[in-house]
């Protein structure tokens, strides 16, 4: 059959794409190791969707604070530097390099009360005093490190593991290594607590350099999370099921010239991918079916928690109905960024966050779900101990505190340390890829073994540098 495309060729690879009705590109793909329409790399787990061993966690549950969130008054319990506080870093300590630049601005206080917690005795602040009350599940890891000094490269390295874009975000890698449990749902959705726009955009989300079909899905907060999924009045089922082959057919038609190409299949997938959330999502959204004994768990009677509440609520019933991994975005636009104002402004976003995420702890256990589905919580950085405009904290990548619950982890245990000051992560250290290699690990997938070759390389979320910290696990 004759190629109907007779644009000149401007390149080799349009050249490659074109000739022969594509075949050229397809021979290009094979030369290169890359896949053709989304196709699984060979020896791929996508291949198979056979994990590597078994993992305790099925689900994920990231609870991403974005703008960076001072671990110095939240979980990592600093005596000395109330102590200092007014007085020059001491000269024994490195002068980190800061994002804004200030130099000289002295320590800081913690105005936080802190008591220590459950049977382990978890250091924890009176910002978080509900989540508190599960410090026998958490592991809170103080020693996490990030090579971010901004928002930008933070939040994209915490997302892609890189500070730089283009690559595939974590819930993509999951996505694509395990699959979907549910093919009327999304496997990775992403549902934020304002219209504010996340720093980089849906590239947080994105699926980079592979097939678009592993992309997040992003869900509202209000009580309309996926817009446009009742049909149409007067179009009946069968209506739009023709409509929906009809176009499929002339995609597809389209796309056997473009095979280099993964947008218009994932444009097709997610068509079909839209019908059949028609019967599966409304049931998966409607938190009507809630108590309100649950809906108070969560939060959502009091202003201040209610958005967080619903969208915590709204991921325990997204893992319930087989989504595998869950984005919920508080501070969506920076929000924790405290350069100055810190009391006021993490004070606010603490008790935003807090009682919703404590009752997701709470639901998820009692409805025995909390062995499998981890819940992670964290930002892309943390806050220095010198102050900053008086009354804030710049970025610190040098070493942060994030906590993970559920999910095979081992609870009532702290990994890791910063040194006296919390400038510094000293003891065990935890980058980024540690992170997301020990994630992998607890989903049951080796990321060793999870690759996909792009441009002819061997492509892993950790960028071959990663590790599982073992002390995690249960």
């Amino acid at each position: 059959m004759p190629c109907n495309n007779f644009d000149i060729p401007t390149s080799r690879r349009q050249f490659l794409r074109r000739a022969g009705c594509g075949f050229g590109a397809v021979a290009l793909a094979a030369l290169m190791k890359e896949p053709v329409l989304g196709a699984a790399s060979p020896g791929s787990p996508a291949l198979t969707r056979i994990p590597q061993h078994f993992g305790r966690a099925k689900s994920v549950i990231f609870c991403f604070m974005e703008g960076g969130p001072s671990h110095l008054d939240t979980f990592d319990r600093k005596p000395l530097l109330n102590q200092l506080a007014g007085q020059q870093l001491p000269p024994s300590f490195k002068e980190p390099v800061l994002a804004m630049g200030e130099s000289g601005a002295p320590l800081l206080e913690s105005r936080r009360t802190w008591k220590q917690y459950g049977q382990s005795g978890l250091w924890v602040s009176d910002w978080f005093q509900n989540v508190a009350e599960h410090a026998d599940d958490l592991t809170v890891i103080n020693s996490c490190v990030s090579d971010g000094i901004n928002h930008a490269g933070g939040v994209c390295q915490m997302n892609t593991g890189s500070i730089f874009g283009g690559r595939p975000s974590l819930g993509a890698w999951v996505n694509y290594g395990l699959g979907s449990a549910n093919h009327d749902l999304p496997g990775f959705v992403v549902i934020k607590d304002s219209e504010g726009t996340v720093v980089n955009g849906v590239r947080n989300w994105g699926s980079g350099f592979m097939p678009a079909v592993h992309q997040g899905v992003e869900f509202g907060s209000d009580a309309q999370p996926i817009k446009y999924l009742t049909p149409p009045k007067g179009v009946s089922a069968k209506q739009q099921r023709d409509k929906l082959d009809l176009l499929a057919e002339l995609n597809r038609d389209y796309n056997t010239t473009r095979v280099d190409n993964t947008e218009l299949e994932a444009r097709i997938r997610a068509y079909e991918l839209a019908y059949t959330m028609q019967s599966e999502a409304p049931q998966a959204v409607d938190l009507s079916k809630e108590s309100e004994a649950t809906k108070k768990l969560y939060g959502m009677d009091a202003p201040e928690t209610a958005v967080y509440g619903r969208n915590c609520l709204l991921a325990r019933r997204l893992v319930e109905h087989g989504v595998r991994f869950v984005q919920l975005y508080s501070g969506a636009g920076s929000k924790w960024d405290s350069h100055n104002k810190l009391e006021e402004n993490h004070g606010r976003l603490c008790r935003a966050v807090d009682r919703p995420i404590a009752g997701l702890l709470t639901d998820l256990k009692q409805r025995g779900l909390l062995d499998e589905t981890l819940v992670i919580w964290g930002g892309e950085f943390g806050r220095t101990p010198m102050s900053e405009q008086g009354g804030g904290r710049d970025h610190n990548p040098n070493g942060f505190t994030m906590w993970m619950a559920g999910g095979g982890v081992k609870g009532g245990q702290t990994i890791g340390a910063t040194d006296e000051l919390g400038l510094y992560a000293v003891q065990d250290k935890m980058h980024v890829h540690d992170l997301h290699s020990t994630i992998l690990h607890l989903l049951g997938v080796d990321h060793t073994q999870l690759i996909y070759h792009h441009k002819g390389r061997p492509e892993r979320i950790d960028q071959n540098e990663g590790h599982v910290n073992k002390a995690i696990l249960g």
